[in-house]
């Protein structure tokens, strides 16, 4: 307030030109609070019964509580200092402009009363401050003449529906409209930045514009949400292999069935051959069988996932967490050929390729029957 009405100057200020500034009013904000106020305290006292619940001073309550301000302020300017500089046949223009629409702000708004207004002229673009004090009368909480923003505003016809629009964003709207009035009398146009249609205001033009992204956005989050659903399914099938193979590992580690017991009193070798070693052997050949055409599976879904994430990039911190959860099954796999090279340190080299060649062939036939159990039906 004080730099408002140049009690003191501030650096940006022309001390020189201060003689040029307009106060159209300045009165003492506690004075204002006891015109509109006192009367309707004295009627709140009044009715109270316990003397804590009374008010000594009214204007102090607002000024150290939460719910409202004391007051409020707005700062209307006319362009910039580039097109309207104050030392300027423009800037005497921006002034004619910024008297006027003050001239009737009082009038358009009964329920702000004004207490302190200046016109600056000594600083780089002519401004006008106005400050004012929110009130509304008939009210059934509190005083019945109380300071309220809302109710102010609402009073004078402005009804928030949302967050965007509350009763302030659209009383600027409509303050905005009423200076651009003043402006088209005397030549100047209200240039809205970011659009040539001139008659859109600023909050629809926005909302125009965050429709448009949204739209954007939409189509890009259906072609993700294909993609996650692709890669959530195909995450699934690791799962599940991995799965499969610690079972498999914990089966071959931890269960007795796969562990040679020793050979009973007696017992000759090619019983002991017949009776322990060639299940023990058969076991691991199913065994083997498994591990290698889990691994198989497990690498192509591996290929198939790191070739997808080549070719789409359109979400990179969705392809950084397939990569991290693929490495990890990469790091298993790896200890899964750890727990083959095993078996073949333990069973020798060439009954392993044996075993291998044995399991390929298995899968071959196998795939080549399931295409023929499938070929008739391909519509799934």
């Amino acid at each position: 307030m004080k730099h408002n009405s140049r009690e003191f100057n501030a650096k940006n200020t022309d001390p020189e030109r201060t003689h040029m500034n307009t106060e159209y009013c300045n009165e003492k904000i506690k004075n204002v609070y006891h015109q509109l106020f006192d009367e309707a305290l004295q009627r709140y006292n009044d009715k109270q019964k316990r003397a804590d619940r009374k008010i000594e001073n009214y204007y102090e309550k607002i000024r150290s509580g939460k719910q409202e301000k004391p007051f409020h302020e707005i700062i209307i300017q006319v362009g910039n200092c580039d097109n309207m500089n104050s030392k300027s046949s423009d800037g005497e223009l921006a002034e004619i402009i910024l008297d006027e629409y003050y001239q009737g702000f009082q009038k358009r708004n009964p329920s702000l009363k004004v207490f302190s207004a200046h016109l600056h002229m000594d600083e780089a673009t002519p401004h006008l401050h106005i400050d004012f004090v929110p009130f509304t009368t008939k009210s059934k909480r509190g005083l019945d003449t109380r300071v309220s923003l809302k109710q102010a505003l609402a009073n004078q016809g402005f009804t928030g529906n949302s967050k965007h629009e509350t009763e302030w964003s659209l009383w600027v709207e409509s303050e905005k409209e009423a200076l651009s009035k003043v402006m088209e009398r005397y030549g100047v146009e209200w240039e809205q930045k970011g659009t040539h249609e001139k008659h859109l205001s600023v909050y629809d033009y926005e909302k125009k514009m965050r429709s448009q992204e949204v739209e954007k956005l939409t189509a890009e989050s259906e072609k993700l949400n294909l993609k996650v659903e692709e890669l959530t399914e195909k995450a699934e099938a690791l799962m599940q292999f991995n799965s499969d193979i610690s079972e498999i590992t914990e089966d071959f580690y931890e269960t007795d069935e796969f562990k040679l017991p020793e050979p009973p009193p007696l017992m000759t070798a090619k019983v002991y051959k017949s009776k322990f070693v060639e299940p023990l052997f058969r076991k691991l050949l199913d065994l083997a069988k498994t591990a290698v055409r889990k691994c198989f599976e497990l690498q192509n879904q591996f290929n198939s996932i790191k070739l997808w994430g080549k070719a789409d990039k359109v979400n990179a911190g969705q392809i950084l967490s397939e990569n991290r959860t693929l490495t990890e099954q990469n790091e298993k796999l790896n200890r899964d050929v750890q727990n083959y090279k095993l078996l073949r340190k333990i069973f020798g080299d060439e009954q392993i390729d044996s075993l291998v060649a044995k399991a390929k062939e298995t899968e071959r036939a196998n795939r080549q029957s399931r295409y023929r159990k499938q070929t008739p039906r391909k519509e799934r």
